[in-house]
């Protein structure tokens, strides 16, 4: 899977949102107190949520939110396209990034010294119907030069089972489906559904979190 793949592959903006904020709600029950890999802020500026992966290993994505639309950069280290090999972003990866994203290819938090992060982009602004690339010629030999088909993997499926497995193999513990369900839902989070995931977690202790990736969490259970 490439880039244009994923594109074809992506939910509309809404429904992206969503899913980003339920993995980064399960993620934090699972590990409240650690370092975990998939994060949401709703309140990263005054106009723009971000959704982000980290897996410490180097490898990184975000998808910025914004009145504009919605822009994803992901940035795989050992990919063939990484822009350290290149001295910059592979061709055709942000060249076309039209004006209202091009301050999301610049922006500090995904660049070095300047230079973009980034092997795979793509971004799909407000009221267009399909999510958009550049025009690449990628290099050959590989099935995911860009790094796209992995980095991305959860975002392009929708079945709360691609996150059990991706949780089970990751921290080595079962996990339990019907709480993945729930929050896949979106339904209002509750000690039961917390437990579930996670018998050390309280909903007392990740509500900040939760009000952080803005997550409700149920009336009654509320601390």
């Amino acid at each position: 899977m490439m880039v244009h793949d994923v594109a074809q592959a992506l939910p509309d903006i809404p429904t992206l949102r969503d899913r980003c904020r339920s993995i980064a709600m399960l993620e934090t029950v699972l590990n409240p107190d650690g370092e975990r890999s998939y994060s949401f802020d709703r309140s990263w500026s005054e106009t723009e949520e971000i959704a982000s992966m980290r897996n410490g290993s180097g490898d990184e994505f975000d998808v910025v939110f914004s009145p504009a639309g919605a822009y994803v950069r992901g940035f795989d280290h050992e990919s063939e396209m990484s822009p350290y090999a290149e001295d910059g972003p592979w061709p055709g990866v942000v060249d076309s990034v039209p004006e209202v994203f091009r301050g999301c290819v610049e922006e500090p938090a995904f660049t070095d010294d300047g230079m973009p992060m980034v092997t795979a982009c793509l971004w799909r602004e407000a009221g267009s119907g399909r999510w958009q690339t550049g025009e690449i010629d990628f290099p050959e030999g590989s099935a995911d030069p860009d790094g796209s088909g992995w980095l991305f993997r959860l975002l392009v499926d929708p079945s709360p089972e691609a996150f059990q497995k991706f949780a089970e193999d990751y921290y080595e513990i079962p996990v339990d489906i019907h709480a993945v369900r729930h929050i896949y839902a979106l339904r209002p989070l509750t000690q039961d559904v917390v437990t579930a995931l996670n018998d050390k977690a309280s909903l007392a202790g990740i509500a900040d979190a939760a009000a952080t990736i803005g997550y409700a969490v149920a009336a009654d259970s509320a601390p």
